[in-house]
């Protein structure tokens, strides 16, 4: 795996938000386009990712109030990665942190896609089904 690079298996276009989009509209987005993540931007650039994960949160706490904003549930220490990285060194970062979505960002931060564990899943399962 360490010849096949993030590039081929990133999803692509990615479902973002801006950090004052309110919970319950980034909620509704991802399920309707039956995601487990968006990624937050402002100004283009990469400032925080929501995941479902993020939502356990919210709803153990008893929250969100009505218009609560993404950034204040976001993670904004995000795992990143580029097009040219092999899917293997993504893989252990996942491993390692425990996540199952890694946006995939140019050189100035611009996020251009995304990794997630169903992506990688996915290569290996039809990697698997070429060798039968």
């Amino acid at each position: 795996m360490d010849d096949i690079f993030v590039a081929r298996v990133m999803s692509s276009p990615v479902h973002t938000v801006s950090p004052d989009t309110l919970v319950e509209d980034a909620a509704g987005e991802m399920l309707d386009a039956g995601i487990g993540s968006v990624v937050v931007v402002d100004d283009g650039r990469l400032v925080g990712i929501l995941t479902t994960t993020d939502f356990v949160k919210i709803v153990a706490e008893r929250k969100p109030k009505d218009q609560t904003p993404v950034s204040a549930y976001m993670s904004d220490a995000v795992a990143t990665t580029t097009a040219q990285v092999p899917i293997a060194e993504v893989a252990e970062t996942m491993m390692e942190r425990g996540i199952h979505h890694v946006p995939v960002v140019d050189a100035d931060d611009a996020v251009i896609g995304m990794v997630t564990t169903t992506d990688l899943a996915s290569y290996l399962s039809h990697l698997e089904a070429a060798k039968a």
